[in-house]
């Protein structure tokens, strides 16, 4: 009897393992130098990549290589914590993914060759997307080996989420962090422990990498869950992002000082930027750190637009942290790799990057972070502002007792423009 025993133990530990003990949590892979411009896009504009179950969006990218390579894509439902569910693929997809990327088109009169990659979703192989939740969407090789990947968030319309942007109550951060409270209601679920199976995920400007999670609420009436704290749920607020604009790529338009046609393909160099942490905060129009492909030129930006090598430049005297200062923004995906990292030039006392990006308008801001990456929000190179305009988006996981799988119940979005004390 114990022989037997310890061996149906064995059995159920090897199971186990095999099932669950490999199961690693899903992180974005950023691209490869050739790989530029990735973006979600929905009714021709770029979106943060978060849809309504049932609706259509694309992935679209560039591979500067121009060789009408073959890319194939993978589609993976995760957890709150970006674990792969447990799900068989045919439960949260109808259809099959490991199919390649059929829509691509070469550049036109563009001096950087490239190809111009778009995925649909659905489409002809992958019709439908069954359930809400995180995805984590896989660009892969014709050795099936990961280019990049990037995540997605799908959610239902089943709870409302009203919001507002505060200053924080802690008198050492009110001049620089900004608080949100919130409520979850629903007159359609009735919320089951909700200490344990409600989530939130709450997240400022479209960035993945400074959400806030595993908050639980405060209290509950009735059938409303209520959020007011105090610490919990503050951001530090930053300031507006840089931009430029090199629309007409021949020309220096808004924040580009000059041009370099000189070399293989143009060269923008932009106006140095001074480290804004001591000036008093000025408001300035942004849109929140994305961008948009445009060449004025052209009748279709997608394929016409063309690369420039952009010239940054900052001025941060002041700066004395042993760490890395990098430009960011939505058009890296604010990765914080060396292709984006910025040196310090000696001679002139300045920072100084060159950066591939398609023309348009991009916002920008120069990021800190240590060798791991581990970004420092605090000694923020342009300082930390209340008043600094931001978008914040909140969604709601929920997941009942029987249930395999967390679902995305709903989503509420807030500005702090409308910010009260």
């Amino acid at each position: 009897m114990t022989k037997l025993f310890f061996k149906i133990v064995v059995f159920f530990l090897t199971v186990f393992s095999a099932n669950y003990g490999f199961a690693q949590v899903e992180k974005e892979i950023a691209p490869p130098y050739n790989i530029k411009t990735i973006s979600f896009v929905q009714s021709d504009r770029n979106m943060i990549p978060i849809f309504k179950l049932g609706e259509g969006f694309q992935l679209q990218f560039d591979d500067l290589f121009g060789n009408e390579a073959n890319y194939y894509y993978e589609i993976i439902h995760c957890d709150y914590n970006w674990n792969p569910s447990p799900l068989p693929k045919n439960e949260y997809l109808q259809g099959f993914d490991n199919q390649r990327i059929q829509d691509y088109t070469n550049s036109f009169n563009a001096l950087q060759i490239y190809s111009h990659y778009k995925l649909s979703i659905p489409n002809q192989f992958t019709q439908q997307l069954r359930i809400s939740g995180n995805y984590i969407i896989k660009i892969l090789d014709e050795n099936k080996e990961v280019v990049f990947s990037r995540k997605f968030i799908l959610y239902e319309d089943l709870v409302t989420v009203p919001m507002q942007v505060k200053r924080a109550r802690t008198v050492n951060a009110v001049e620089s962090k900004q608080n949100i409270e919130f409520s979850i209601r629903s007159n359609i679920i009735t919320f089951q422990n909700p200490l344990k199976n409600v989530k939130i995920f709450l997240f400022q400007n479209g960035q993945f990498n400074n959400a806030i999670k595993n908050i639980p609420p405060q209290y509950s009436i009735g059938n409303e869950l209520i959020y007011k704290y105090d610490t919990q749920t503050q951001f530090w607020a930053g300031n507006e992002f840089l931009f430029f604009e090199n629309k007409d790529i021949r020309s220096a338009s808004n924040n580009v000082a000059r041009l370099d046609a000189n070399t293989a393909i143009y060269g923008s160099y932009l106006y140095t930027n001074d480290a804004r942490t001591n000036f008093p905060y000025s408001f300035s129009q942004d849109v929140n750190g994305d961008f948009a492909v445009n060449n004025i030129n052209a009748v279709n930006s997608e394929i016409e637009a063309d690369y420039a090598w952009v010239y940054f430049s900052l001025s941060a005297p002041t700066f004395r942290l042993k760490k890395n200062i990098y430009v960011t923004g939505s058009f890296n995906n604010y990765n914080v790799t060396p292709e984006y990292k910025m040196d310090y030039n000696a001679q002139k006392g300045l920072y100084e990057k060159a950066i591939l990006i398609k023309q348009g308008f991009t916002n920008y801001q120069y990021t800190v972070a240590d060798e791991k990456g581990v970004i420092d929000y605090e000694n923020a190179i342009d300082g930390n502002f209340y008043q600094t305009e931001n978008d914040y988006t909140l969604l709601v996981y929920y997941r009942e007792n029987i249930d395999r799988y967390d679902r995305v119940v709903g989503k509420g979005i807030a500005s702090s423009i409308n910010i009260i004390n």
